[in-house]
C-alpha cells in the first residue's frame, strides 16, 4: 500500500464519509417496483449496492426521497411519503448494514458500530404541497433536509432552471425557511436560483447546505454556486457538497448535453407508478419499463451519441471544483454529494459509489492534508447538523432505539 493509500485508509477508517445525495429510492421505484431485495449483492443497472457502498467506504448516506416537480399538491405529498417508506424499508431490510439516524451523534455512533448511517433528504419544496404540517410530518419521519426547489419553480421560490417568477423567496418562502430553522431541518439550496440562495442566506438563522452542486466559476451551469454565494455560504457556516454530475463539472459535457437535448427534444422526468396493495413488484416493474416514455428518449440519445461522442469527464474535473470551493469558501465549507442513481452516468473513476477512495487519493496526491480530507469527508457536514439542532427551538426527529 502506498503512503497516499494509507493516508486515505486512515481518514476513512476514523471519519464517516458523508454523501449528501443518492437517488436509490427513486431508482428502485423505477426498476424494481420498490422492491429492496438483492442489494446485498451486485446490482447491474444501479450505481449503488451494499458491496460497492462498503468498497467506497461510505459511512453515512443522505437518501433522497425525491419526487419530480411535475407532481404538485397532494400528489407530491403522497409521492414523497412513498419515497420515505421506500427508504425506511431499505434501511430495515439490511439492519447489519444500515441504521436510520438523524443527528451528528447518531452518525458517529452508527459508524463506530460498522453501520452506514442513513439520513433522508426531500428534494424540492413541491414535496410539502405548501403545508407546514406536511413539512413537520416529514421531519418526524426523519427527513433531515429539504431542497427548496427542484428543476421547476414553486409558488414561493425560484429554481435555477426555470424562468424567474418569485424573485427569490416570497413571504411564504420566508415562512418556510423560518419554520425549517425552528425545527432544525437543514435548508438545502441545490437546484435553487441565485436570488433564492441570497434571500435564504440573508434570512436563515442556521447553516445551510448545497446537497449536490458544484462551482459556477469552474463550469458555468445554473445548477452550480457562484463565488459570491460561496463567500456568503462561508459566512453562514454552511457547506457546499460538490457533486459529480458530468454536465455540472465539465463545460464540454454541459455543452454536449445542451446540444443533445436541443437536437432530440426530450428527456423529461417520468414518474412510474407504485405497486397497488397486494400487487407483485415484478408485475408493476414490467409495466413501468414497458410504458416508460424515457425508453424512447434513451434510444434516440444512444443513436445520436454514436455520431456525437460524449466528452470524457474524470476525477480531475471533480478535483478542480473541490479545490476552487476550498479556495473561495474555505476547507470548513466543502463536502460531497455524488448524485448516484440520479443521472445516467458519472465521471470515469467515479462511475459508482465504490469510487470515493480514488477521489481521496487524487486529493492526497495534490497535497491535501489529513485534516483537509477529514473535513471534506464528513466533519463539515456533521458540524452543520449539530449547529442546526442547536439553533432549533423544537427538534422533531424520531427517537432512535
Amino acid at each position: 500500500m502506498t503512503d497516499t493509500a494509507r493516508l486515505v485508509e486512515d481518514v476513512l477508517t476514523t471519519t464517516p464519509l458523508v454523501d449528501g445525495h443518492n437517488d436509490l429510492p427513486y431508482a428502485l421505484r423505477t426498476v424494481a417496483g420498490y422492491s429492496v431485495e438483492g442489494l446485498d449483492g451486485p446490482r447491474d443497472g444501479l450505481h449503488t449496492d451494499i458491496p460497492r457502498l462498503r468498497a467506497g467506504r461510505v459511512g453515512a448516506q443522505f437518501w433522497s426521497v425525491f419526487v419530480p416537480s411535475t407532481l404538485r399538491g397532494a400528489d407530491a405529498v403522497l409521492g414523497t411519503l412513498e419515497q420515505i417508506d421506500a427508504a425506511h424499508r431499505l434501511i430495515a431490510r439490511y439492519p447489519d448494514t444500515f441504521e436510520l439516524v438523524c443527528t451528528a451523534d447518531g452518525v458517529r455512533s452508527a459508524f463506530a458500530r460498522g453501520r452506514i448511517a442513513s439520513l433522508l433528504g426531500a428534494e424540492g419544496g413541491h414535496s410539502i404541497g405548501e403545508s407546514l404540517g406536511a413539512l413537520r410530518a416529514f421531519a418526524r419521519l426523519g427527513v433531515r433536509y429539504m431542497t427548496l426547489t427542484h428543476n421547476d419553480n414553486v409558488s414561493w421560490a425560484d429554481s435555477a432552471t426555470d424562468a424567474p417568477a418569485a424573485g427569490g423567496l416570497t413571504e411564504v418562502g420566508r415562512a418556510v425557511v423560518a419554520e425549517m430553522n425552528r425545527i432544525g431541518m437543514l435548508v438545502d439550496l441545490s437546484h435553487t436560483a441565485e436570488s433564492t440562495q441570497l434571500d435564504a442566506l440573508a434570512l436563515t438563522s442556521a447553516p445551510v447546505i448545497f446537497s449536490h452542486s458544484s462551482c459556477r466559476a469552474v463550469c458555468d451551469h445554473p445548477r452550480n454556486a457562484s463565488d459570491a454565494v460561496l463567500e456568503k455560504l462561508a459566512a453562514n457556516g454552511g457547506v457546499l457538497q460538490v457533486t459529480f454530475v458530468p454536465k455540472f463539472v465539465s463545460s464540454a459535457a454541459a455543452a454536449w448535453d445542451a446540444e443533445a437535448r436541443a437536437a432530440l427534444d426530450g428527456g423529461d422526468w417520468h414518474w412510474p407508478r407504485a405497486p397497488r396493495p397486494g400487487e407483485d413488484a415484478a408485475v408493476v416493474t414490467e409495466e413501468n419499463v414497458r410504458l416508460d416514455p424515457e425508453n424512447a428518449w434513451r434510444q434516440r440519445l444512444a443513436e445520436w451519441e454514436s455520431g456525437h461522442p460524449r466528452p470524457r469527464v474524470g476525477i480531475d474535473e471533480v478535483v478542480a471544483h473541490l479545490e476552487h470551493a476550498r479556495e473561495v469558501a474555505g476547507i470548513e465549507h466543502i463536502g460531497l454529494g455524488g448524485d448516484y442513481d440520479g443521472v445516467d452516468r458519472l465521471p470515469e473513476g467515479l462511475e459508482d459509489v465504490s469510487g470515493y477512495p480514488r477521489l481521496f487519493e487524487a486529493l492526497a496526491e495534490r497535497g491535501w492534508s489529513r485534516s483537509d480530507l477529514a473535513a471534506l469527508a464528513g466533519e463539515n457536514v456533521l458540524r452543520v447538523l449539530r449547529d442546526a439542532d442547536e439553533a432549533a427551538s423544537e427538534v422533531l426527529w424520531p427517537t432512535m432505539a
